[in-house]
């Protein structure tokens, strides 16, 4: 049996328009149309409302490695509730095991940089980040809105830009079948050329979040 906090290419693939990028090196899915434009639209607003820097775990001394807005989400907040309630019904992963949705805004010439959303074991904060809810399994990533120039997201394992699309949903399992952590999930986000971009994303962990 599936455990609770994992979602499954089976399950994933159920749904109506789902993509599975063929590669043995990552599972790695799409589907566009996952929220419709109005859904995208109250989010986009909420994360325009309380967006703050961007933080990140470990920055590597570059102090440009994310330079992104962020936005925690309030679960409370009804754009919210309906989000989770789509994520639930196509993920299949049990709520207690997700971290707050957050959202993230782009303006030009701001990036993500080659990054992975698994914290690396035995790094200086794995402990920290990991000791109550364990490592990463999923990320759940929506685009909410197109963007007139840049702003993809890269796999360079691969060999992969997937386009920001309004309500187009991308996931990946953080780790290979053994529940090691997988490099090939490395991504990037890139820089935004033209335009705004903003992302919600939902990530889950191996035990109940908080």
């Amino acid at each position: 049996m599936k455990p609770a906090c994992e979602s499954s290419a089976e399950r994933l693939l159920a749904q109506p328009g789902m993509q599975r990028v063929p590669t043995p090196k990552l599972e790695i899915f799409q589907l566009r149309g996952f929220l419709d434009s109005g859904l995208c639209g109250a989010l986009i607003a909420l994360i325009e409302a309380g967006r703050r820097p961007s933080t990140i775990a470990d920055d590597n001394g570059d102090r440009y490695f994310r330079t992104s807005e962020t936005c925690d989400l309030d679960a409370a907040d009804p754009a919210v509730i309906e989000l989770e309630r789509h994520l639930l019904s196509l993920s299949g992963i049990d709520a207690q095991f997700g971290e707050p949705v957050q959202g993230q805004r782009y303006s030009v010439g701001q990036e993500f940089k080659p990054h992975t959303d698994y914290f690396a074991p035995g790094g200086r904060d794995f402990e920290t980040y990991c000791a109550v809810a364990g490592q990463r399994t999923w990320t759940f990533m929506v685009y909410l809105n197109e963007v007139q120039s840049g702003g993809g997201t890269r796999f360079k394992a691969i060999n992969k830009i997937f386009q920001p699309e309004v309500g187009k949903l991308l996931c990946w399992n953080n780790r290979r079948a053994d529940s090691s952590v997988n490099p090939n999930s490395l991504h990037h986000g890139m820089k935004v050329r033209k335009d705004l971009k903003y992302v919600i994303t939902k990530w889950y962990r191996e035990k109940p979040w908080g």
